[in-house]
């Protein structure tokens, strides 16, 4: 009896069929979420994109896989790691930690935020680069002055960290507050934004 031999595959046919897969899927709109992962100081990103646009982006401390499970079940199932449909979002983000962007120009898609807490995240963007707003600040310009918990609420489960800026939005007394990222991240992105 004889064995017939294994064929060996290089993890370089394996990305090479990979990156064609992700690509015809999205050519044939198959894919309904791409995702990437990026890292940077603050850590590895998990970015995820609808093709109407950036739709989460997630610390590693929330745990990527427990991330893309709620995406298929919220979105889609169909998600794939494609990631050609981030690069502008990744090539923004390297400039942002490079100090060459303060605003992103990404198109977002907010539908992972309802409501109030919509309305906050589209506040956000106008907390200028280098600058803070405390949450009862942010909860004035909303137009509810008696809302500040639930302005910390919009923050604490913003789908788009860093994209949409809750990082920018601190306590009255100037503390920094909690953040999906943790307290170390937000202090490490208002410490370069402020240089």
């Amino acid at each position: 009896m004889s064995v017939i031999p294994t064929p060996t595959v290089r993890p370089s046919d394996l990305s090479r069929l990979h990156a064609r897969l992700a690509a015809t899927a999205d050519r044939d709109r198959l894919l309904d979420i791409a995702y990437r992962v990026a890292d940077t100081p603050v850590g590895r990103l998990l970015l995820a994109a609808t093709d109407v646009g950036l739709v989460r982006v997630a610390y590693p401390r929330e745990d990527h896989d427990a991330v893309l499970e709620m995406l298929a079940e919220r979105v889609s199932p169909r998600i794939l790691e494609a990631p050609a449909r981030l690069d502008d979002a990744a090539r923004q983000l390297d400039e942002y930690f490079a100090r060459r962007r303060s605003r992103f120009e990404v198109p977002l898609d907010l539908r992972l935020s309802r409501g109030f807490r919509r309305e906050v995240l589209t506040r956000l963007p106008g907390i200028a680069y280098g600058t803070t707003a405390s949450y009862a600040e942010v909860a004035e310009a909303v137009g509810s002055p008696r809302a500040v918990r639930a302005v910390g609420t919009a923050c604490a489960t913003n789908p788009l960290p860093l994209f949409v800026p809750c990082h920018r939005v601190v306590r009255s007394d100037g503390s920094i507050g909690q953040y999906a990222g943790g307290a170390e991240a937000k202090r490490a992105l208002l410490t370069m934004e402020a240089v």
